[in-house]
């Protein structure tokens, strides 16, 4: 498996929620990668996958392919382990 990365805003009223899966999977033990979108870093990252609504999660392999992405939703905990397990 790749990494989950997870791009928010701190206004963002769905970001907390986003941050809260995340947090679950990383004690899960997959990797885990947290954009903070008023930064600098963050921004670039956040161009490079052209991401332009928080919270925006995407899904990796192990050769940076996208396997999947939610941006401006969250998705269930549930829908994210059967991507990742499929």
């Amino acid at each position: 498996m790749g990494s989950i990365k997870i791009f928010t805003k701190n206004e963002c009223p769905k970001c907390p929620a986003a941050k809260e899966i995340g947090g679950i999977l990383q004690q899960e033990g997959l990797e885990v990668l947290y954009y903070d979108m008023e930064t600098p870093h963050g921004l670039a990252e956040a161009a490079f996958y052209s991401v332009l609504s928080t919270p925006t999660i995407i899904i990796e392999d192990e050769h940076e392919r996208i396997l999947a992405g939610w941006r401006g939703s969250v998705p269930t905990l549930q829908e994210i382990q059967g991507l990742i397990r499929a």
